[in-house]
């Protein structure tokens, strides 16, 4: 909670405090506050803050924009007990590509399979969308 909404539980407490015949008013009150509108707009967000907003322009051609992003959690499998995916789409034609790898690949890791497996044969991604996964930066 933000000060401000701190200050506004703790001031409606001290109101309710003489009032007799509410045994557990401190609790009610509280939990008002959590749910309280006003209250949860003053409260800032504690997560990631978010980046820039940029707008995707349509591709004019295949592998010119490509999305890539990692499926892990997934059970050991193949000859080199694989568990996860990292997932590649075309923007322009909707095609997905799906490469094994694992959830521990460094970036260099990353760069050989999307090397060997996808530019060797297609051509080099203008751009390339993805999150803000640490393996990117």
């Amino acid at each position: 909670m933000t000060a401000l909404s701190q200050e506004i539980c703790l001031r409606t407490q001290q109101e309710k405090k003489t009032c007799i015949g509410w045994p557990m008013w401190q609790k009610d009150v509280a939990e008002y506050c959590k749910t309280c509108d006003r209250c949860q707009k003053a409260n800032k967000s504690t997560g990631k803050r978010l980046g820039n907003i940029i707008k995707i322009h349509k591709p004019s051609s295949t592998w010119e924009i490509v999305h890539m992003d990692w499926v892990t959690g997934l059970p050991p499998g193949g000859d080199r007990s694989y568990n996860a995916f990292l997932v590649i789409v075309v923007i322009f034609s909707k095609t997905p590509i799906f490469l094994p790898c694992h959830k521990d690949d460094t970036a260099m890791d990353t760069a050989f399979w999307i090397w060997n497996r996808v530019i060797s044969w297609t051509v080099i991604f203008t751009n390339i969308i993805s999150d803000r996964d640490p393996k990117f930066t």
